[in-house]
């Protein structure tokens, strides 16, 4: 399926209730306009940054002409040029003899494994969806004036994400090439091309560098947003839960809509989440060995590449991980929301009734029974079971026990990618890294 096309759009919306009668000026966002489900052409221009960013990666896979170029510059920038940048060095004569160009050997291979990992990743995304499919815009007119705004605010905030983390990255990333292809020299074994190749494998490393990075932060930056859309579409549900009066029925339909969504979501983000956890978890107790290893000095110029690839693996995996905590910890809480809203229901409706039980008897009183008032206090107590109405309290009921059985959020095969899980891999981790600190200490 085209990628940048909109063949999955949105259908009209027969509900009047769903649309917004308000009018807007110029200025508002395209996704919380009053025409939104029926404004194909304008939900493109919302677009506009995500399709800007899958084009310039080359992911254009809407023609046989669009996949072989997008299947061509994968890899040359991936798997060409980081080869002979990494096999084409030659260190300079006033250079140690142990100076560890292994360490920008070592960095390249988590860069393309990462960028291996998440160019499949979008390729079986555009081949199955359109991407306001893979967004989840196709149900926005369903949702409420507040998710479509929060929605239009997410998109914007995701590329700041992005922004934040590949700029200051390749300003650093920039320093260290500029340092390193002025002191090493390029040259390819039985050939001589009478060409600056330095100035040559310098441009092609910075590319190939953006194109690798660029790749793996956009897939965590669309896992985020998608994220953020359910985090937004679980405050709607809470607001459902304000009036003791809310329609269980309604929130049932809409936790099962997001729930849906939430189990789509984990089911194809699944292998990009543990592919990266394992490539990175290998790259980082690698890189450690190697630095642990070595016995001399450690300076930007053979270790900087190191310390670029390490801040924007973990970065960009912890913008997933956050998100996935984020909102699986929301659906984990809309069990006690409901339980609360339950019991404010069942408490109002418990006062209502007694208070219209002992208002005919207090207009019927006589001397006689004011006197003999004591005796008949028995009667006049109010008993909840007795007169409660069973068909909206059992409603309330059933719908809690549904929401306590089911409140996952993201999943992988079945675990969920809560708070508890991000503490589970941090104990991990850091015991690998404290075995691998004792095994120095006692080899040294």
């Amino acid at each position: 399926m085209d990628a940048f096309t909109t063949s999955d759009d949105t259908h009209v919306d027969s509900q009047p209730s769903h649309r917004c009668t308000t009018l807007h000026n110029v200025s508002t966002p395209l996704l919380v306009h009053p025409s939104f489900p029926l404004s194909k052409s304008l939900l493109l221009d919302e677009l506009q940054n995500f399709r800007l960013s899958l084009k310039w990666c080359a992911l254009d896979h809407s023609s046989c002409l669009g996949r072989f170029i997008s299947y061509l510059v994968f890899i040359f920038l991936v798997v060409i040029v980081p080869t002979f940048s990494s096999i084409c060095i030659q260190l300079p004569s006033s250079s140690p003899a142990d100076d560890p160009v292994l360490f920008n050997i070592l960095v390249q291979l988590p860069e393309s494994g990462l960028a291996l990992i998440a160019f499949f990743t979008l390729q079986c995304f555009f081949n199955r969806y359109g991407l306001r499919q893979l967004l989840f815009l196709d149900g926005l007119e369903q949702d409420s004036l507040f998710v479509r705004r929060g929605y239009s605010r997410g998109l914007d905030k995701a590329f700041r994400y992005l922004a934040c983390i590949l700029l200051p990255s390749l300003v650093v990333e920039l320093a260290h090439k500029v340092i390193f292809f002025s002191t090493v020299k390029i040259s390819f074994p039985y050939v001589s091309f009478g060409l600056p190749m330095n100035s040559i494998m310098f441009v092609l490393g910075l590319v190939s560098w953006v194109y690798r990075t660029g790749m793996f932060l956009l897939v965590c930056v669309m896992f985020r947003l998608t994220c953020e859309l359910q985090i937004l579409r679980f405050e709607g549900l809470h607001k459902l839960f304000e009036g003791h009066e809310s329609d269980a029925g309604v929130i049932f339909g809409e936790h099962v809509r997001i729930k849906k969504q939430l189990s789509i979501t984990s089911h194809r983000y699944r292998f990009f989440i543990i592919a990266c956890l394992v490539t990175i978890t290998i790259c980082q107790l690698g890189a450690l060995l190697l630095v642990l290893a070595f016995k001399g000095d450690k300076s930007f110029f053979n270790s900087g590449d190191l310390v670029v690839c390490s801040a924007v693996q973990l970065s960009g995996f912890f913008l997933c991980l956050f998100g996935a905590a984020r909102i699986t910890h929301r659906a984990q809480g809309i069990v006690s929301v409901a339980t609360r809203w339950h019991m404010i229901a069942t408490s109002s409706s418990a006062r209502s009734d007694q208070a219209k039980t002992l208002m005919p008897e207090v207009d019927g009183v006589t001397g006689s029974t004011a006197i003999d008032g004591s005796s008949e206090s028995p009667n006049n107590t109010f008993n909840p079971s007795s007169t409660q109405d069973p068909s909206p309290f059992q409603t309330r009921q059933a719908l809690v026990a549904y929401l306590q059985h089911n409140n996952g959020g993201i999943t992988l095969f079945g675990f969920p990618l809560d708070r508890g899980l991000l503490h589970t891999l941090f104990a991990f981790e850091f015991s690998l890294v404290l075995w691998i600190l004792s095994k120095v200490v006692v080899l040294s």
